[in-house]
């Protein structure tokens, strides 16, 4: 418990410098409008902000802080569309459109706006919380991690992370097979022989994942705005006078309790992410209130649970990025990337080679759960308004700071290219209901694979079976296989979020 108060006063005195201060409220802002604009999300949002961080020279904590406060702040902005207009922000908030609409309609969106904020507020400290107690102890579990092990959990991670979020597990695995060929794209790290370059000098160097990750999540989207002609956005719902219904907050006190720890467990585990955690809470709660608790019809728990759920479970994917290396969701997939690009190398020796990193996110991801409760609750009339405005104007500022900031960190047409390569490909995808998350993880963590594998080869003379000589990684591999089936046989009923009201 020392260490854990010592730490923590090395990360308040790093989060509380003015100017990482500053960061965290920008990202918390930033955030919510991102995740109050339909179709966008976190994983957008911190994707097209990459280039800006990088192009304003911010060190390791700098970017960490901004990045993650943007994701955040977008957890907690998606709930704003699907209350107002019945249009999730981002697939997290599709299960706060079951109640919160219909508490829209009946004349109680300011309700419904304030208690989400509320529950998003709970849902992500505690699990800031949980973060700061369970990753050190994560952390000194991966010592015992091999390279058979790290092959298995990286198996894992490729068999869960694109399940449940596609129609089809083999779309899933063609997704993650393909962000692995893109992987070795490049110089062999062994021979030092061209793989998959067609030749082109300008490929020897492999394909940048920051390329990879602003084309196929930021510039894809503007394919789709070009698709549907540019129609301009518009409020739902009505929005007059917010309060706060502190009578409907208290009756939600042991739904918040108990969503926060499962949205946790969820986030925890690799590929299961917010929309999983919302899904479960969710479905809890309607368990637990029987026929008679209203659920579908606007009630507040039914607003609470999806919003604490999604929440704490974006809190519980950065516990397996920091202590493992292995993204827990889309979003934490490219904060992974930001610290590969910075240097920084996560897992168990994170904890002790950059405490400040560790403990200066955690101490600022605490304040801005505080700063986004503050701008959730009195300023939510100012994020409605994002609502208004029109994708002709939105779309094009995305492009443009999705172009200059790429050509700012590399300055190569070459790059340019590939980001526009990258968003045609992204918008085929996506238009094929190929999940893009399972590409950029392939991307991400295809070489460290390949390398855990050759090495594991090397220590075994060759012998596959050493890839299940101990029981980590056997079990990890039984949880990978397990992990590909399962949604073949769930995917039926969370896909189907509307049967939950019947």
């Amino acid at each position: 418990m020392a260490d854990i108060v010592a730490n923590l006063n090395l990360g308040f005195s790093i989060a509380l410098s003015p100017y990482t201060l500053m960061l965290a409220v920008l990202g918390c802002f930033i955030g919510t409008i991102v995740g109050a604009l339909p179709g966008l999300g976190p994983s957008n949002g911190v994707a097209i902000m990459i280039p800006l961080t990088f192009s304003l020279g911010l060190d390791a904590v700098e970017a960490l802080v901004l990045l993650t406060a943007i994701y955040y702040g977008a957890m907690y902005g998606g709930r704003i569309s699907s209350i107002l207009l019945n249009i999730p922000g981002d697939e997290p908030a599709m299960m706060t459109c079951l109640d919160g609409y219909p508490m829209a309609k009946a004349g109680r969106a300011g309700d419904a706006l304030v208690i989400s904020g509320v529950a998003s507020f709970v849902g992500a400290t505690l699990a800031t919380i949980g973060l700061m107690l369970l990753a050190p102890l994560l952390a000194n579990i991966a010592y015992q991690f091999g390279p058979a092990e790290y092959f298995a959990l990286y198996l894992l991670a490729f068999c869960t992370l694109g399940g449940i979020a596609s129609n089809n597990q083999a779309k899933a695995a063609f997704a993650s097979c393909l962000g692995i060929g893109i992987a070795m794209i490049g110089l062999d790290p062994n021979s030092g022989m061209p793989r998959l370059t067609g030749g082109s000098l300008h490929l020897y160097d492999g394909i940048d994942f920051l390329v990879a990750i602003v084309g196929l999540f930021a510039v894809s989207e503007v394919f789709f705005f070009i698709e549907k002609h540019g129609k301009a956005g518009a409020v739902g719902i009505v929005l007059d006078k917010v309060r706060v219904p502190w009578a409907a907050i208290w009756s939600t006190r042991w739904t918040m309790a108990r969503s926060s720890v499962v949205g946790f467990v969820a986030g925890v585990l690799p590929g299961a992410g917010a929309s999983l955690g919302s899904f479960l809470t969710y479905v809890m709660e309607k368990s637990i209130a029987g026929k008679d608790g209203g659920f579908g019809t606007g009630v507040p728990k039914g607003v609470a649970a999806p919003e604490v759920g999604n929440n704490a479970a974006a809190g519980g994917a950065l516990v397996p990025m920091l202590t493992l290396g292995v993204p827990g969701s889309g979003t934490t997939a490219v904060l992974l990337a930001v610290l590969v690009t910075l240097n920084i190398t996560p897992g168990p020796t994170l904890f002790t080679d950059r405490p400040d990193v560790v403990w200066g996110l955690i101490a600022s991801l605490l304040i801005a759960n505080f700063v986004l409760l503050a701008m959730n609750v009195p300023m939510v009339k100012i994020f409605v308004r994002v609502l208004d405005v029109p994708p002709a104007i939105l779309m094009p500022a995305v492009t443009m700071i999705s172009f200059v900031g790429i050509y700012s960190l590399t300055g190569s047409y070459f790059d340019l290219i590939l980001v526009t390569a990258f968003g045609v490909l992204g918008y085929v995808l996506r238009k094929l209901d190929i999940p893009t998350v399972p590409v950029i993880l392939g991307i991400l963590l295809g070489g460290k694979m390949e390398k855990q594998l050759r090495d594991a080869m090397v220590l075994s003379d060759g012998d596959w079976t050493y890839l299940f000589s101990s029981g980590i990684s056997a079990g990890l591999l039984v949880a990978a296989f397990l992990g590909f089936i399962a949604p073949m046989f769930l995917r039926r009923y969370l896909r189907k979020p509307q049967s939950i009201t019947d």
